[in-house]
């Protein structure tokens, strides 16, 4: 379960992730990234994209491959814990130098630019996600956090089955 926020819960920092089943014990690699590069990183930096939650880690994978892969495709949920929120830096639609990368719309280069220097600097970065512009994405270079989060469960994914394609 995605942890309550004090003061009803711990408040920890659960972040998440679907993979498909073939990628799925490689998932904190970043070798998707790393090769063709995404929305806040160039080609060549190995940043892992995750969720705050599962339903927001869902419409990640579903804008890119529809719902119908996660429906009738193997996948896997993955969800790790931030030992130290410290190392988590928060940027907010504020700090985003153009308002256009915070939509859907593809990533360019000064955005992917922008998002390289984040994550040199920062081990964790938490950032809008361009889905759904009230949920968050945890991103993090996978050289740069190992040990910095524990409590990693892994399940098979289920997408409810009243979610089809149209």
């Amino acid at each position: 379960m995605t942890p309550l926020p004090p003061p009803l819960g711990s408040g920890e920092l659960r972040f998440w992730r679907i993979d498909q089943e073939r990628h799925y014990k490689t998932w904190r690699s970043g070798e998707g990234a790393f090769r063709v590069g995404g929305r806040w990183n160039s080609r060549g930096v190995r940043a892992v994209y995750t969720s705050l939650d599962p339903a927001a880690a869902c419409l990640e994978v579903a804008v890119h491959k529809g719902f119908h892969v996660l429906d009738v495709a193997p996948h896997y949920l993955t969800s790790g814990r931030v030992i130290d929120l410290s190392f988590v830096h928060t940027v907010f639609p504020k700090d985003v130098p153009n308002p256009n990368w915070l939509t859907p719309a593809p990533p360019s280069r000064n955005q992917q630019v922008f998002g390289d220097e984040l994550l040199e600097r920062h081990k964790f970065v938490l950032i809008p996600s361009a889905v759904s512009n009230h949920s968050w994405n945890l991103i993090f270079d996978a050289d740069q956090v190992r040990g910095l989060y524990d409590d990693v469960t892994q399940e098979r994914f289920a997408l409810d089955p009243r979610i089809h394609p149209s």
